[in-house]
């Protein structure tokens, strides 16, 4: 909760305490017939390195701090927020607030927020000085990565290095005060031979000595040395080895599916599938807000309710949705801890590791497709999982065991029940992705998925 819309930050000048805005906000909403409210504090400060074509292009810096506001008022809902610390300010929003919640329809199935108070577990590895202080030190890491994507034969690279800290102080008219803060890290590396012949990785972490910018730049710069002269490839059936990046865009997909707000807008293709099966047996989803270096874990959610590890698939059979204390209640269950202001959400999504190494994987495969990357992932039916997707960046395909040469120009058209249903084999190894698309942390493992239909692409 720390670092949700991390990068939708804009520079602020603080006018007066935060926290005394905050609580003047949740008294004088109470005082004039709010039953319930949640005002939280978030500040942030971010640096960002941007390079292109080898080179720095663009450094920059931003500070903030918002207020948000969730207010209840005789079962009329209003959520809002304001970068204005200020009284007056503080006055307008609630004048704002009361005019806008008489106004609207009542939101009869809204049964409450969480009761505290609550004692709260650190998170480990959730903050570190190191990045705080990364100042001028940062632009040798940038440095340091074009020189090696160079040095491994690749013509050009560009991408990102985003780091800083932030904090949240929350307030609830039901007995919570809380606070928290973090730390994060983020490099992204795009290495190019030639318009056909690229490679990505990232790598993400809350404290700098689990960043591991080389091993990215490795990765990223050996699939676009592989991916040099493309050839198109029949459409049709094949086997699926997912890379890291590609599975946690559609296993991001999957974690926001599990969440009751999805289910109930008729939005998740797990809808009605609670304690069903839903995955091939080796398939064990977890969200976890205390999950240590997780980039989005936090001692608590919008409700201030301490956060937790759920099990939402286990071995195959759906287990759990992702619920506020609301919607629980609404469903004779217990809240999650996985509350955002508006709706259940998760935060860090994990997949359960295999056995299985990569060339173990490969070999296993008679014909099939390996995939590095995708994007532009769009679902025809949110209902059913139906979606569509394209590979980007070095795609191989696989014959009898082998990694045979790269290809190009295809799309991958299926169904995240079938992706789940037909994944075969795991890898040993897990990474946490964070990206463009990928706005949930995943950690995953590579995944072999069986009879995924691929076709031509338009692009």
């Amino acid at each position: 909760m720390v670092w949700r819309a991390f990068n939708k930050v804009e520079e602020y000048k603080v006018k007066m305490n935060p926290e005394e805005i905050a609580n003047y906000l949740k008294k004088g909403l109470l005082k004039n017939g709010a039953s319930d409210v949640i005002v939280s504090v978030q500040k942030r400060k971010l640096q960002q390195i941007k390079y292109t074509s080898n080179k720095i292009d663009a450094t920059k810096s931003w500070e903030s701090t918002a207020i948000g506001v969730f207010v209840c008022y005789k079962k009329r809902i209003i959520v809002t927020n304001t970068r204005d610390l200020t009284k007056k300010s503080a006055d307008e929003a609630m004048r704002s607030i009361l005019s806008l919640a008489r106004s609207s329809q009542p939101n009869e199935t809204y049964q409450g927020i969480a009761d505290g108070p609550f004692k709260y577990k650190k998170i480990q590895d959730s903050y570190d000085k190191k990045i705080v202080k990364l100042g001028e030190k940062s632009i040798g890491h940038v440095e340091d990565a074009i020189n090696l994507s160079i040095a491994e034969g690749t013509e050009r690279c560009s991408g990102v290095f985003e780091f800083g800290e932030g904090s949240i102080f929350l307030a609830t008219s039901n007995n919570v005060e809380a606070r928290d803060k973090a730390t994060r890290a983020y490099f992204s590396i795009r290495a190019f031979n030639d318009k056909h012949a690229s490679g990505h990785m990232v790598s993400v972490s809350r404290i700098l000595k689990n960043l591991e910018i080389k091993k990215a730049v490795l990765k990223a710069t050996s699939i676009a040395n592989q991916a040099v002269k493309p050839q198109n490839i029949a459409h049709g059936k094949y086997d699926v080895l997912f890379d890291h990046l590609p599975f946690a865009n559609l296993l991001a997909s999957i974690g926001n599916a599990s969440s009751i707000f999805s289910v109930e807008a008729g939005l998740s293709c797990l809808g009605g599938k609670l304690n069903k099966r839903v995955g091939s047996n080796i398939i064990t989803l977890i969200d976890d807000g205390t999950l240590k270096n997780g980039l989005n874990s936090t001692m608590f959610d919008a409700e201030g309710v301490p956060t937790r590890r759920n099990i939402i698939i286990k071995g195959g059979i759906l287990k759990a949705h992702l619920h506020n204390t609301s919607t629980a209640k609404r469903h004779k269950t217990k809240t999650t801890a996985n509350a955002g202001l508006i709706a259940p959400e998760p935060f860090n999504i994990i997949l359960k590791s295999g056995k299985l190494n990569k060339s173990e994987m490969i070999n296993s495969v008679k014909r099939g497709v390996y995939l590095t990357n995708v994007w532009y992932t769009r679902f025809q039916n949110y209902n059913t999982g139906d979606f569509s997707t394209i590979p980007r960046d070095g795609m191989f395909l696989i014959k009898n065991g082998k990694i045979t040469h790269p290809i190009k120009n295809i799309r991958l058209s299926d169904n995240l029940l079938n992706i789940l249903n037909s994944t075969i084999a795991l890898s040993k190894e897990a990474k946490q992705i964070q990206g463009w698309e990928i706005e949930t942390p995943v950690t995953t493992p590579m995944a072999l998925v069986k009879g995924l239909n691929i076709t031509k692409s338009e692009k």
